[in-house]
């Protein structure tokens, strides 16, 4: 490998250490008790938000009721078990019409509601370690916004449409945890040297039609079993 090269690698590995880093340092101290909440809400460690939250959970009905509960990019899963849950209701007399299907994108999984040029710029791939499943590498995309029909093959099951716009058009309610986003922007913005306002508002610009945003991923997931979803952790 050449000087230069070297020297990139090993400024891409410092950034993404500072990135986990300063995320676990933030994530532990971005949660205070009652007493400190004041604080934690008025410096909008969360992205701005002028809808109802409680209300979007109000489109939860039917018979078959579940939340996914996605904490971090684990292969095709948070895309592929909402789609397995809605072909096998399908398969045993339970239309998508009579089922609710929410997935909560939190933690390390929150790239997926953010679009592609935001993946190239900020390396969310390997950020996040996502891998696009076509490569198998860091992705540069973000490999569950509007795929190519082919790009899913399961065996002994063929391509399935797992994307994230394929899923919303079978009624799969998607949300991403505000909360993660505060913590993500500040401590990239500070790893790259950048206002963190301006990347805040840069990922906000990027986020993904449809994609509800909650004030955190817990409170999503305590929300959605209130209204009678059961529980699956994607990973």
């Amino acid at each position: 490998m050449k000087k230069n090269e070297q020297n990139q690698a090993t400024a891409r590995r410092e950034f993404l250490g500072a990135v986990a880093a300063g995320a676990a340092a933030i994530g532990l101290a971005a949660f205070p008790g009652a007493a400190n909440a004041g604080p934690f809400l008025e410096n909008r460690m969360y992205a701005a938000d002028e809808t109802n939250p409680d209300e979007w959970f109000n489109r939860i009905k039917g018979k078959h009721r579940i939340v996914f509960d996605a904490t971090q990019p684990h292969e095709l899963f948070p895309f592929a078990w909402p789609k397995v849950f809605l072909l096998t209701n399908e398969a045993t007399g339970t239309g998508a019409k009579d089922c609710s299907v929410v997935v909560v994108l939190r933690h390390a999984a929150i790239g997926y509601a953010m679009e592609d040029k935001l993946w190239e710029k900020y390396k969310f791939g390997e950020m996040f370690h996502a891998n696009d499943p076509k490569t198998g590498k860091a992705a540069t995309r973000n490999p569950f916004w509007k795929p190519q029909p082919d790009d899913f093959k399961i065996p002994g099951v063929g391509a399935l449409p797992l994307g994230i716009n394929d899923l919303q058009n079978e009624g799969v309610m998607f949300c991403y945890c505000q909360a993660a986003f505060g913590v993500y922007s500040t401590v990239t913005a500070d790893a790259m040297k950048m206002n963190v306002e301006d990347v805040r508002k840069e990922w906000q610009a990027g986020l993904l039609p449809g994609i509800q945003p909650v004030p955190s991923g817990v409170w999503a997931l305590g929300r959605a079993q209130e209204k009678g979803c059961g529980y699956i952790f994607t990973g």
